[in-house]
């Protein structure tokens, strides 16, 4: 009897051995099953559905809430045999517990309770998914290397997600980069690289982009009759979006300025031409001004870009006739254009709003009755010394504070 005792034993002891063995050729099939799909690149849905089918099928587990993260918010993406009502309960909050697996026996919150453990799928101590596992079957496995090799699996999909999620952003922040390079050198195609000058007048500029492309355009006009006109513009939006409506934006300006010599008449007709092109999505504000070098006469239509600076006779003017932005409207309706008999050595200083709202350390504005003061004691300065001493004290004033917006300065004498 002992003797065959003992061989029941030896049988019983067979049939584990055989059943482990069994186990594991099954869990290196799906471990290579797995792998496969990830090097054939499998789509995330794909892999998400393998593995819900791994531990329903072969693992004989009853329940399961695989939890990755979306933008900024944790969502289920797969689950087995829970209700989809606690599903939809935001556990975002809660899941920032788990640091590593644990049993949920003792939890009271009602999703987890369904579970007996929880894997947190950590990147450099950063959770990228999480795995609530329960109910594992009738069969007479041993738990602990069931868990064992779940743990292995979630990892390996967990990884291989978080993989995907990488090469997509590098992906499309390399589409990005791209479309910054393009606008970028679209944009150094539209800035003027020389301003005209003459002895009755000089221009001088200042670009200072907040990104590798900004939204800010200047121009300069000179017509055969001696006189001149410049512009400055701030177009919402940055890159190729932006830069794109800028070439447009010129080409208008080039074209229109010199078929429509009263400035209302040049604002209204490209209004209509930018409107045409952005339905209302994008707008422009915009400062347009016409010299007549000769007479020293100024024309003017501000349309509601900031009121450029004008100083002369010991005064400070600013220019803010005109009308509503370009674009924003179909119509633009009661364009003013203001006309000013100017004197000798005056200055004009038009700028974006990149400039009086920069800010320092301190979150103090860099400000427009600052501007005003600096164009009054720098009067006497030319525009290139002018515009040299601005940007250092544009530089002094933020100290290592960043640009928040582009800033660009435009400015004429007059003499």
């Amino acid at each position: 009897m002992p003797e065959l005792q003992e061989i029941k034993r030896t049988l019983s002891r067979i049939e584990q051995l055989e059943r482990e063995v069994s186990l594991k050729q099954l869990q290196i099939k799906s471990l290579l099953a797995i792998t496969q799909a990830i090097n054939e690149n499998v789509s995330a849905p794909g892999l998400f559905n393998m593995y819900n089918s791994f531990l329903r099928w072969e693992m004989a587990i009853r329940k399961m809430a695989l939890y990755f993260k979306e933008e900024d918010t944790w969502e289920c993406v797969s689950s087995l045999g829970i209700e989809e009502a606690l599903l939809k309960n935001d556990v975002g909050e809660q899941l920032s517990q788990f640091r590593s697996k644990q049993g949920l026996s003792e939890s009271t919150h009602p999703l987890f309770r369904e579970f007996d453990l929880v894997i947190p799928v950590l990147h450099k101590e950063v959770p990228i998914a999480y795995a609530f596992i329960g109910g594992f079957g009738e069969s007479t496995d041993d738990p602990y290397d069931k868990v064992q090799f779940v743990t292995t699996i979630t990892n390996v999909i967990a990884v291989a997600i978080e993989n995907k999620r990488l090469f997509k952003q590098q992906v499309n922040q390399e589409v990005v980069n791209r479309e910054l390079e393009v606008a970028a050198e679209i944009q150094r195609a539209l800035v003027p690289a020389r301003l005209p000058s003459g002895n009755k007048y000089q221009l001088s500029s200042i670009y200072k982009p907040h990104f590798a492309v900004g939204g800010d355009y200047y121009d300069v006009v000179e017509f055969s009759d001696g006189q001149i006109a410049f512009c400055i513009a701030d177009i919402t939006g940055k890159g190729a979006s932006a830069a794109l409506l800028m070439a447009n934006f010129q080409a208008m300006i080039q074209s229109l300025i010199f078929q429509y010599r009263d400035l209302e008449t040049f604002v209204f007709a490209l209004n209509q031409s930018v409107y045409r092109i952005t339905k209302s999505d994008k707008y422009i504000t915009f400062f347009v001004a016409e010299v007549d070098i000769k007479n020293k006469v100024l024309r003017y239509v501000n349309a509601g870009h900031f009121p450029p600076i004008l100083k002369m006779n010991d005064q400070i003017l600013r220019l803010d006739r005109g009308c509503s932005f370009i674009g924003a409207f179909e119509k633009l309706d009661n364009i003013k254009e203001e006309c000013i008999q100017l004197t000798s050595d005056a200055m004009i200083v038009s700028f974006t709003d990149g400039l009086p709202d920069l800010r320092n350390s301190e979150e103090e504005y860099f400000g427009d009755s600052y501007l005003e003061i600096f164009v009054d004691e720098n009067f006497n300065l030319t525009p290139d010394e002018f515009n040299s001493k601005l940007l250092k004290e544009i530089d002094d004033f933020r100290g290592d504070n960043e640009i928040a917006d582009d800033i660009a300065v435009l400015t004429c004498k007059i003499y």
